[in-house]
C-alpha cells in the first residue's frame, strides 16, 4: 500500500456522464445535428451511445422503467467552460442549418443566452439536460432578486434567477407578470419595457402568447435611449416578435416557434 495517497493519484481522471435514452433516433438526430460525433452505438444485446463534442463525451443506455422524458428529470451533465457563449452560439448556428431555426421551445430545445450569462442548457429529446456552466460564475445566486435593487427591477432580476439557474420559465413569467402589476406605474422606463420584453419572450418559450400583441403595443409607447432600446432588443430575439415592435405595430397573433 502506498504511503500517501498522492503517490497513486495524478488530477488525470475522466469522468463521462450516462444517462437515460428513451428515443433512439431522435436522440442520435438531435445531437449529430449539434455536431456530435458518434464515437460507439448499439441497440442489442443492450442499448449503448457514446458521443462526443469538442472536449467531452455524454453516453446513453436503457432507461429505467417507467422512464417519462416529459418530466424532464431523468438525467443531467455539468459542463464546466472558460466561456459559454461561444458554446451556445455554435449551437445555435447548428440548430438554424439543420432544422432552419433556433429551438427555443418544446423537447429538445436550448435555453436562451444573453451578454453576460453565465449558462445555459441543453435538453435533449430524452429529456436530460447538458448545463453548460462558465468556470467563474458567481458561487451564490441571489435568490428573490439582488439586495441592491428594488421594485420592478428586483423582480426582473429574480426572473434572471429562475431561468439560468433554475431553468424555471413558468416560474419567472409569473414574478415578471405580479411585479409589472405591482410596480409598474412607478417603474423606470427601461425597467417597464424589459419587462414586457421579457414577459413577450417568456411566452414565446411558454407558448402562451394570448396578450403579447397588448404588450408589444404597450412596449411601443415606451420612449427608450438607442441604448435602452438595444438591451430590449436583446431580450426580445429568442421570441420571434422583434421585428413587429422595431415596425412599432404588431402583427396578427400567430404561434409559431422562436426563431432567434
Amino acid at each position: 500500500m502506498p504511503g500517501t495517497l498522492t503517490e497513486t493519484t495524478y488530477a488525470n481522471e475522466t469522468t463521462v456522464p450516462l444517462m437515460p435514452c428513451s428515443a433512439v433516433e431522435e436522440t442520435l438526430e438531435f445531437y449529430q445535428a449539434l455536431g456530435f460525433e458518434v464515437t460507439y452505438q448499439q441497440t442489442k444485446p443492450y442499448l449503448y451511445l457514446a458521443l462526443r463534442w469538442s472536449g467531452f463525451e455524454v453516453h446513453f443506455g436503457k432507461p429505467p422503467q417507467g422512464y417519462d422524458p416529459n418530466r424532464e428529470d431523468g438525467g443531467g451533465c455539468l459542463v464546466m467552460v472558460d466561456t459559454v457563449a461561444p458554446y451556445h452560439a455554435a449551437f445555435t448556428q447548428a440548430m438554424r442549418a439543420a432544422y432552419g431555426k433556433v429551438l427555443a421551445t418544446g423537447r429538445p430545445r436550448i435555453t436562451r443566452f444573453r451578454p453576460g450569462q453565465t449558462r445555459f442548457t441543453l435538453i435533449d429529446p430524452s429529456g436530460n439536460s447538458l448545463i453548460f456552466i462558465q468556470r467563474d460564475e458567481p458561487a451564490e445566486p441571489e435568490y428573490g432578486g439582488s439586495k441592491k435593487l428594488h421594485g420592478l427591477a428586483k423582480a426582473l432580476d429574480n426572473a434572471r434567477i429562475f431561468r439560468e439557474f433554475k431553468n424555471d420559465d413558468r416560474a419567472a413569467f409569473r414574478a415578471v407578470k405580479s411585479a409589472l402589476r405591482r410596480h409598474g406605474r412607478q417603474a423606470q422606463a427601461v425597467d417597464r419595457a424589459m419587462a414586457l420584453a421579457t414577459l413577450i419572450e417568456l411566452a414565446t418559450a411558454l407558448d402562451e402568447q394570448g396578450e403579447t400583441d397588448d404588450w408589444i403595443r404597450e412596449l411601443g409607447t415606451i420612449q427608450l435611449t438607442d441604448a435602452e432600446r438595444q438591451r430590449v432588443e436583446s431580450e426580445l430575439r429568442n421570441a420571434e416578435r422583434l421585428k413587429e415592435w422595431l415596425a412599432g405595430e404588431p402583427a396578427a397573433s400567430d404561434n409559431s416557434s422562436s426563431d432567434s
